[in-house]
């Protein structure tokens, strides 16, 4: 789903802010061995390797390490790709001082499976960090917006929204971390003028939306109304001038042991 489109461009030129909030509040650092889980085109993980930290990113969709590969030349870095699954992570017990993800482990079907693999991969004492869309922010509420429509999920999938709930995250990770800290914030979104401008680029941008709409394909009238739905959500959230606030939650924690 994620090959879909042009996902490295909602990465850079939509939520480009969220990779370096999230490697701030891990406190990565020089010399740190780091993980960035669904690094995507590397949002979070070229940040992460600026810092002079040792870094791998890695995702099951391997077709966006070209575009990270080049953005991170451009920034005069170098890090490690790596095709992997959020659901088995092939790294062994302990191996990083740091493990986080920007918006990307969220999107992995089962989400105690996912945070089981954070926690494995993460040494005692390491920091993990998640940043995550919230439910009731503007992308969970597109993610609601476009479910009617949507194919059904495989059984035992999750929400990826739900990550965005402190109370489940912290189910997720249980007595495994300490020193939780969660905070939910707002990434002010310029980039559209209008409703219209903001549906029509994630339909040819953005893998989970680009999905639905093969769905029902053939179906008009359908097309036509998830196509009102998300111009309407978008101009509902509208500050003026196309600006909106997108909620996501932030949370840290390390690993006990």
């Amino acid at each position: 789903m994620w090959a879909l489109g042009d996902y490295p461009a909602v990465a850079t030129e939509v939520i480009r802010a969220l990779g370096p909030i999230l490697v701030s509040a891990c406190d990565v650092r020089a010399g740190d061995r780091v993980l960035d889980v669904a690094a995507g085109s590397g949002n979070a993980a070229i940040p992460a390797a600026l810092t002079g930290a040792t870094v791998v990113a890695s995702d099951l969709t391997p077709e966006l390490f070209e575009v990270g590969r080049r953005d991170a030349a451009a920034a005069g870095t170098a890090l490690t790709w790596q095709e992997a699954d959020a659901e088995a992570l092939p790294f062994d017990d302990a191996s990083f001082d740091v493990v986080l993800s920007c918006v990307g482990v969220m999107f992995a079907p089962h989400h105690q499976v996912s945070a089981d693999e954070l926690v494995r991969v993460t040494r005692p004492g390491g920091r993990i960090g998640l940043l995550s869309w919230t439910p009731g922010g503007f992308i969970g509420r597109m993610f609601a917006t476009m479910k009617p429509y949507a194919p059904p999920p495989p059984p035992g999938a999750q929400p990826p929204p739900l990550w965005g709930d402190e109370s489940h995250v912290r189910s997720l990770l249980g007595e495994r971390v300490t020193g939780v800290e969660a905070r939910t914030a707002m990434l002010r979104v310029d980039r559209f003028a209008t409703g219209d401008e903001f549906r029509d680029f994630f339909k040819a941008t953005y893998g989970p939306t680009i999905a639905v709409y093969r769905a029902i394909a053939d179906e008009p009238d359908r097309v036509a109304a998830l196509d009102r739905e998300l111009a309407d959500l978008a101009r509902s959230h509208d500050l003026g001038g196309g600006a909106m606030d997108w909620e996501y939650l932030l949370l840290t924690a390390r690993r006990t042991g």
